[in-house]
């Protein structure tokens, strides 16, 4: 059984950084598989924020660019996501995502309240 674990979230003015982090366990070999970074807020659907390949590309929303960076070490079988200059607006659940193919695991999230 495969389970992924985020943390790191919580609450940070704005202007501030926070570091999430996602660790998988179980049977998977993570160095296969895509992983991504979601968040929702209220009311809005569910959005990639950042992803990487197993070949360590990666992919940023336009909303992030320049200040989110996303990363993975897949000896300790963990994803971050590094979050700096934050916004109000980046206020949401964060959500990691391990997939490949049509297998798709999602981890439970971590809610990141950017507030003064």
């Amino acid at each position: 059984q495969v389970q992924l674990v985020e943390s790191g979230g919580g609450l940070v003015q704005p202007g501030g950084s926070l570091r999430l982090s996602c660790v998988a366990s179980g049977s998977i070999s993570v160095v296969t598989y895509l992983v991504g970074w979601y968040r929702q807020a209220p009311g809005k659907q569910r959005e990639l924020v950042a992803s990487i390949t197993s070949g360590g590309t990666t992919n940023y929303a336009d909303s992030v660019k320049g200040r989110f960076t996303i990363s993975r070490d897949n000896a300790k079988k963990t994803v971050y996501l590094q979050m700096n200059s934050l916004k109000p607006e980046d206020t949401a659940l964060y959500y990691c995502n391990y997939r490949r193919g049509a297998i798709d695991y999602w981890g439970q999230g971590t809610q990141v309240t950017v507030s003064s």
